[in-house]
């Protein structure tokens, strides 16, 4: 089984495993920890996010050089270049400390009107230890960066499923023995550390990488800045997209709305990594197809195999959660994170475009073409935070977050007409592909959904009846009216054509 097999396998495994785990101790950990400090976590979090941009990104830079010294067979110039992203990596380390410095001093100043004096001292805590981890854990990027570019995804993605597993049974274990969110920031560091071990032991003795520096060559570091800026403006995007809705409300409000917003951008999140789980493992792929001259034509029908690929599986999801999203959430969480079901929802919706057009993504990043995306979606994403700040007034959590997804749509769409007239897809066509018998098979299956939905109760177990008879009218109705046949040769890879047959003769 090929490497991008075997990395797509294993995304899905640790997507379905830390949804899974995550939705089962979320109601632990808001139970122990309360919705002050469970939002007082999300929040530094949050912050601390903002300094990890310091990363400027290096982490994807390196992949795409990677991949290109490996199909150029050029091991010199791979040395050179790993050695100086590491020095670069030195430096922003320093940089990490001397920001987080500053910030600590004036954590009291920045929420002095939303958190209690309490809760400032625990902020101040978590914030020291988190920093002082991002200043170690940053320089890691590069070797997980590394096992991309080589296409080494299997053991890096494991190492970190492994992670997720063993850190779950042991928050468990702190809350239990009376731990709060102190003690879940240092879980959280140690554990992180052990995996930068982990894969550095295997960058060096497995994939036998070599770094040496054989010289400060001033053109390769306009190289490096010149793709990464861009990266860096992008992961600047992200963190609009995912954690300034809770920074604006950390300072304009109370925790306990930062709790609120962050189950909703949760869920979201969660709704995202099954794309990107197909998306991740394609960039060193867009790579080789650039490098090799790939005509537009061969670029647009490779969008529109992954994008369909992810919009089957993003449709199941979003189907279910629309029909019985909110259901889910009260029995989940309670009564107080009802909006989080609005966030999550208004979340999926707006980012359904963007994600079964992340193979594009791929293109640009492979071409270095990330800046007039990079500088749209800053633009339109800063208006759309300036927007959600003006809708908390009135409308809380939800105004936050209907404020920043108009930004990522407006950006979107400019996107396609740049795809369509600069990079040459043909999108036009990747909508009609895209489309092409799902939509009909979705819109059917949704009609039926709404039905499921009307029968009587309000448990658990009858949230489990309708997820079952939803989720078993999805696959009959999509498989038999909404594949086309290479997706269908997927599901056969999976399960043997025999059980398949069978099940039809009974």
């Amino acid at each position: 089984m090929s490497q991008i097999k075997k990395g797509a396998i294993l995304n899905y495994a640790t997507i379905l495993t830390t949804n899974l785990v995550g939705l089962l101790i979320t109601p632990f950990i808001i139970r122990y920890l309360g919705d002050e400090e469970f939002g007082l976590f999300n929040l530094i979090g949050a912050f601390v996010g903002y300094i990890s941009i310091l990363d400027f990104g290096l982490s994807n830079t390196i992949i795409r050089f990677v991949a290109k010294y490996q199909a150029e067979k050029d091991q010199k110039g791979e040395a050179n270049f790993l050695a100086t992203t590491l020095i670069i990596y030195g430096f922003i380390s320093i940089l990490v400390l001397l920001i987080g410095g500053v910030c600590y001093m004036n954590l009291e100043a920045i929420f002095a009107d939303s958190l209690s004096p309490d809760e400032i001292g625990k902020a101040k805590i978590m914030f020291a230890i988190l920093v002082f981890a991002l200043a170690i854990g940053l320089p890691a990027n590069a070797f997980e960066g590394i096992c991309f570019g080589y296409e080494r995804f299997a053991y890096p993605k494991a190492a970190k499923l492994i992670r997720y597993l063993v850190r779950s049974v042991l928050v468990i274990g702190l809350l239990l023995l009376g731990g709060k969110a102190v003690a879940l920031v240092i879980l959280d560091v140690t554990l992180n550390i052990i995996l930068f071990g982990v894969i550095l032991y295997y960058v060096f003795r497995k994939i036998k990488v070599h770094i040496r520096l054989y010289s400060w060559n001033r053109e390769l570091l306009a190289k490096i800045f010149g793709y990464s800026v861009w990266i860096f403006i992008f992961v600047l995007v992200g963190q609009f997209q995912w954690k300034v809705g809770q920074l604006v409300l950390g300072v304009m409000t109370n925790t306990t709305l930062v709790a609120i917003f962050a189950i909703g951008v949760m869920l979201g999140s969660y709704y995202g990594a099954f794309s990107s789980a197909i998306t991740g493992v394609l960039l060193p792929r867009a790579t080789q197809m650039t490098v090799g001259n790939a005509s537009a034509e061969e670029l647009t029908n490779m969008m529109i195999k992954v994008g369909r690929l992810s919009f089957i599986v993003l449709m199941y999801i979003l189907g279910a959660f629309l029909l019985y999203g909110q259901q889910f959430i009260l029995l989940w969480v309670g009564e107080t994170y009802g909006d989080s079901w609005w966030i999550a929802l208004i979340i999926m919706i707006a980012y359904t475009l963007p994600l079964v057009q992340g193979f594009g993504n791929s293109i640009l990043e492979a071409c270095n073409k990330l800046r007039f995306k990079a500088i749209v979606y800053l633009t339109f994403l800063i208006l759309g935070t300036l927007l959600g700040a003006y809708l908390t007034r009135s409308y809380g959590a939800i105004g936050m977050i209907l404020g920043s997804v108009t930004g990522w749509m407006i950006g979107q769409n400019i996107m396609n007409f740049y795809y369509h007239f600069k990079i040459h897809l043909n999108i036009p066509r990747f909508f009609l592909g895209l489309l092409q018998k799902t939509l009909v098979s979705f819109l059917i299956i949704l009609l039926i959904g709404y039905a499921i939905w009307w029968i009587p109760g309000s448990g658990w177990i009858n949230f489990g009846l309708k997820a079952i008879l939803y989720s078993g009218v999805y696959a009959i109705i999509m498989y038999r009216w909404g594949l086309n046949s290479f997706e269908r040769n997927l599901i056969l890879q999976v399960i043997p054509a025999r059980l398949l047959k069978s099940g039809k003769t009974k």
